[in-house]
């Protein structure tokens, strides 16, 4: 049987009521397909894909066959198809939501050998179809949101890392290399981020300024600043906002110059790392 994509998959019966379905790709990770979908009562004939299934259900419950054996998944529950295993999937019940997303071997392979910090031979392998992993899930559904929202690339390059990380470590046996203290690689990353904290850069360019792989630059920041270099990036971003603010600059204008999406972004932000809203912080500088 030959693999098949996600979208082809789909396209082979129409949704019902109360169905959707939204496909989309993140190109910089290999042509990853993600799909985010609610089903009632489509299912999907026997077919295999070329690449990997990821993903976490967050409504419902989700039944199918693979490997020989009937299997179901709820909330809180991860999934996991080789690529070319013969696999089904239907509603159980009143129907389910999911987030999936499709890897290359290629890309896991890579990740794997990153973790691993050496050349990993073979394809990471998941003994189980579906585990019930409440963290892991939380991972893979924040990383497929902002994969979708594709308004902040490092926060999404991160979020994936550490998703796709999580699930080789604890569900295909993958044990981490350890890491030693990276103070100068560290440094060179927040000189960057405070140089350019007004640009969307993706994790790549940051790992390249470490001379790092992005998962070992993910775990070393966390060890060395007790934060990941996006959360690094918001503070500095509130930092120089406060400074806009305190001269009387709007919050839409301040939002702008200092990176964020939007002007509901910066608030957002602020506001957890501040207490008060940009707006209140401005008024309270100028009293």
């Amino acid at each position: 049987m030959d693999g098949i994509t996600q979208a082809e998959a789909l396209s082979v019966a129409p949704l019902a009521g109360g169905e959707r379905a939204r496909f989309f790709m993140a190109e910089r990770f290999d042509g990853l397909e993600c799909l985010a979908a609610t089903f009632r009562t489509h299912r999907y004939a026997p077919h295999t894909h070329d690449t990997y299934v990821i993903g976490a259900i967050v409504a419902g419950c989700e039944t199918w066959t693979v490997r020989g054996d009937r299997h179901y998944a709820c909330p809180g529950d991860l999934v996991f198809v080789h690529p070319h295993e013969v696999h089904d999937g239907e509603p159980f019940g009143a129907g389910y939501a999911y987030r999936m997303t499709y890897p290359s071997a290629a890309l896991l392979q890579g990740l794997a050998a990153d973790i691993a910090g050496r050349l990993v031979h073979g394809s990471p392998f998941f003994a189980e179809p579906v585990v019930h992993d409440p963290q892991g899930a939380a991972l893979v559904v924040a990383a497929h949101q902002a994969l979708e929202a594709g308004q902040d690339t490092l926060a999404a390059d991160e979020l994936l890392s550490r998703a796709y990380g999580h699930c080789l470590m604890h569900h295909a046996r993958l044990a981490a290399t350890p890491i030693g203290r990276e103070p100068m690689a560290v440094a060179r990353v927040k000189d960057l981020l405070a140089a350019r904290y007004g640009e969307d850069l993706p994790l790549s360019m940051l790992a390249a300024e470490a001379r790092l792989s992005p998962h070992h630059l993910i775990r070393a920041f966390r060890r060395e600043t007790g934060l990941t270099p996006h959360a690094w990036l918001m503070s500095v971003r509130v930092e120089r906002a406060k400074i806009l603010l305190r001269r009387g600059e709007a919050p839409v204008d301040v939002a702008t110059a200092t990176g964020f999406c939007d002007q509901p972004h910066l608030t957002r932000v602020f506001k957890a790392r501040v207490g008060v809203t940009p707006g209140v912080y401005r008024a309270a500088a100028a009293a």
